[in-house]
């Protein structure tokens, strides 16, 4: 199953935003993806829906939601409007390794629980650096499922699902786990998942 539901601009960017606020003013754009992605899950698991609606793709990194990797660097896939907003707030450095902030956050764009998932996922990893949230992504079942195709190069990529998202691991993270979620909460939220993805589908 593949959401259809619209991706979101303004959160995205704003993510982006925040994040590179929280690191001074800059972030390393690999882990800014990790971490909305962290927040993405986050958020779907407790609240039955995710913050951007990215599309999200397993890479040899882990997970990375493709248009919030088009606004970081700010490249040529993103369209004239899109390139407007999010070049009012963020612009990659030179290299591209990096995203600073040009601007104020507007967190108007977040409802209270996109704020709470972004701060818990900032608090709890923030601290890690690029490739520690790489390493920690592997162990989450949206990427493992992918993981013999992209080690044995087999394939560059593949396009993940928001169902596989409510999966726990099924081995031991040894990192700081903030998904234990009770299994009828988590069963409820992604009741309100599908029910969303169902209703986008009709009026498509």
């Amino acid at each position: 199953m593949k959401t259809v539901l619209e991706f979101d601009l303004e959160k995205t960017t704003q993510a982006l935003n925040y994040l590179a606020q929280k690191e001074g003013g800059k972030i390393d754009k690999m882990k800014a993806i990790k971490l909305i992605w962290l927040a993405d899950r986050y958020h779907l698991r407790r609240y039955g829906r995710p913050i951007s609606n990215d599309n999200y793709l397993a890479m040899e990194y882990g997970p990375v939601g493709s248009s919030a990797k088009d606004i970081a660097d700010n490249n040529d896939f993103l369209s004239s409007e899109e390139k407007k907003y999010s070049s009012g707030y963020i612009q990659p450095d030179e290299k591209r390794h990096f995203v600073e902030s040009v601007n104020e956050v507007d967190s108007s764009v977040f409802s209270d629980s996109d704020l709470e998932a972004l701060n818990l996922v900032y608090e709890k990893y923030g601290k890690d650096d690029a490739l520690e949230l790489a390493d920690m992504s592997h162990y989450f079942p949206e990427w493992d499922k992918f993981k013999k195709e992209i080690l044995t190069k087999s394939i560059s990529r593949g396009n993940m699902s928001y169902v596989d998202f409510f999966k726990n691991p099924g081995q031991t993270i040894p990192y700081e786990n903030i998904f234990d979620e009770k299994e009828k909460d988590l069963e409820s939220s992604q009741k309100i998942f599908e029910e969303s993805y169902l209703m986008a589908n009709f009026w498509k």
